[in-house]
């Protein structure tokens, strides 16, 4: 059995990423999004239950994805004293949700093959500290697990602990965690960077407001082991591990410092700024390059770094290349979803469903074509290597081969929205609609 933390040994974990029944973080595997397995199913019917493993409501509400560990699903929410509003779709309005009363931060263990709920954890009571944007909820950070402890970011009330049967460990106060809009801070918008367990250690990245860091915290007993302060707008991107050569990174997405940092003592390697203007996407890590993104306000690169950079590498513009980027794209990149990469390729889709394919290595365009527009795409894509699963906000699954060639295979409605990342673990797709937690498998 399993007992410590999946390493990133090189891109080509995140290119194979072997068949593997656990998740265990944002985006699993080496933060990938790609299990190579077996097969998961391109077509299933929540009605006629085809394909449906098993369906569970889910109390409160949250945009965590949920984590997977010895056939276990964890899942973290918050419940609200009455229905909370949500609005999806494509839209521009930069206010604030109002339910502000007090909320229950709750940990839940699902049996992930019958989907029996097997423990729902109280993990912390209070009014949130700060507002959510009206697409948001105050549980968007996914938890991370390495099969002896949980660590979880919960709402605005700081980075949490927990053993694998649900017993609070340790909790430390992070301080006020405002995320919003930079141009206007009385605008709130939610926390929602995911912490990662990376050996014995948590890295969280805080860009908020004010007082942004990135910071390592010992697992053991949540002791702060380095912490280097960021000059950044809020960003809502989770952290990176690359080990590349001899050198283990943690790689961050941001507007005025987008960067690579010692994993050791959190010091500064190399530095890349401009982009767009509220970094979502978190970095990913393949065929040796680091691929970041950002669309919003003047630009929207998509680039490629190597990671061997060091020193400030920003080039005159966006798309320009030199000798720390390997190729970028100033009009390519997407505003929400995280990139995705299988095999020799790349996909990145926008928030209005236009869908990139570009080959990693070079950054050539195969295709930009457009998912059924008028929804909204904020959950990042999932792969099981052979086809790629794309959510509206509106809750209809687009399944998508894996191949230079675009088509949609089929389209799945899940009758509720869909805002979290799914998951894949031990053969089955997790969703995460509005109210319940799905295993599609067949």
């Amino acid at each position: 059995m399993l007992r410590t933390p999946i390493p990133l040994l090189s891109s080509c974990l995140v290119l194979a990423c072997t068949a593997a029944a656990n998740w265990p973080q944002f985006r699993g595997p080496a933060a990938s999004g790609v299990v190579t397995g077996d097969a998961l199913p391109t077509r299933w019917n929540l009605a006629k239950g085809e394909n449906v493993r098993w369906s569970v409501p889910v109390p409160g509400l949250g945009h965590a994805s949920p984590i997977v560990w010895d056939g276990r699903v964890y899942l973290a929410t918050a419940v609200g004293p009455g229905p909370a509003e949500l609005k999806v779709g494509l839209y521009g309005d930069i206010g604030s949700a109002n339910d502000q009363g007090p909320h229950e931060w709750r940990l839940l263990a699902i049996d992930l093959r019958g989907g029996s709920v097997l423990w729902n954890t109280l993990a912390h009571t209070a009014v949130p500290r700060v507002k959510r944007h009206t697409k948001a909820s105050h549980c968007n950070s996914t938890p991370a697990t390495d099969g002896r402890r949980i660590a979880a970011i919960l709402g605005s009330e700081g980075l949490f602990c927990f053993s694998m049967g649900g017993d609070k460990l340790w909790r430390r106060d992070l301080g006020p965690m405002d995320s919003g809009y930079f141009q206007s801070p009385s605008a709130q918008w939610g926390f929602a960077s995911s912490p990662v367990l990376h050996g014995d250690r948590v890295l969280v990245l805080c860009d908020v407001q004010r007082d942004s860091f990135l910071a390592a915290f010992d697992a053991a007993d949540g002791r702060e082991l380095w912490r280097t302060p960021r000059k950044d707008v809020p960003t809502w991107g989770t952290p990176a591990v690359v080990r590349f050569a001899d050198r283990t990174q943690v790689v961050v997405n941001g507007w005025k410092h987008t960067g690579g940092y010692d994993f050791s003592d959190g010091a500064e390697i190399w530095k890349l700024t401009e982009g767009g203007d509220i970094p979502v996407p978190t970095p990913v890590f393949a065929h040796d390059l680091i691929y970041l993104t950002s669309a919003h306000g003047r630009f929207r690169p998509i680039r490629a770094v190597r990671p061997e950079s060091r020193g400030d590498i920003t080039p005159p513009d966006p798309g320009a290349t030199n000798a720390g980027i390997a190729w970028a794209h100033a009009r390519l990149g997407n505003y929400m979803q995280t990139p995705l990469v299988v095999g020799d390729l790349l996909w990145a889709c926008a928030d209005n469903g236009v869908l990139t394919c570009m080959e990693a290595q070079t950054g050539t365009v195969v295709y930009s074509e457009r998912l059924p527009s008028g929804q909204g795409y904020t959950a990042s894509a999932v792969s099981d290597g052979r086809h790629l699963y794309f959510f509206s906000e509106t809750g209809n699954a687009y399944v998508v081969p894996a191949t230079r060639t675009f088509s949609v295979v089929s389209t799945n409605a899940m009758d509720e929205t869909v805002m979290a990342s799914p998951a894949i673990g031990g053969g089955s797709l997790l969703i995460r609609t509005r109210q319940r937690l799905v295993a599609v498998a067949p």
